[in-house]
């Protein structure tokens, strides 16, 4: 039983890390608390891909003679892209909510829902 948690530790992580980032995204009412959510939600998903992709023993995808079985570096590559892509989302979001904050003068989506209503 402990050898099962102690080799699958990473998964645990990953459960801990999207459950933190949907209970952030879902219960928080502040704007920023949101995309915090969010990025914490995205990690869970990139080591998630990143620890499937992890095979014992495996050597890097370079080709030379003798060599074992290789890691593919596709979802590796498909992680790189997704950081870029969530660090691009996470620029665009906090800039849309500084554009919010100057208009309103709250974060709070509460508030923001009652003033629209109006």
């Amino acid at each position: 039983m402990i050898d099962t948690f102690l080799t699958h530790y990473n998964y645990y992580a990953v459960v801990a890390l999207l459950g933190i980032g949907v209970y952030m995204l879902v219960e928080s009412s502040n704007l920023v608390k949101k995309v915090i959510g969010m990025n914490v939600f995205q990690t869970g998903i990139f080591l998630f891909f990143v620890t499937t992709a992890y095979r014992n023993g495996a050597g890097p995808a370079v080709v030379y003679e003798g060599a074992g079985p290789y890691v593919s570096p596709l979802p590796h590559v498909l992680i790189l892209t997704a950081i870029v892509v969530g660090v691009s989302l996470t620029a665009v979001a906090l800039a849309l909510i500084v554009r919010i904050y100057a208009e309103y003068g709250t974060l709070d989506e509460e508030v923001l829902r009652e003033l629209n209503h109006d």
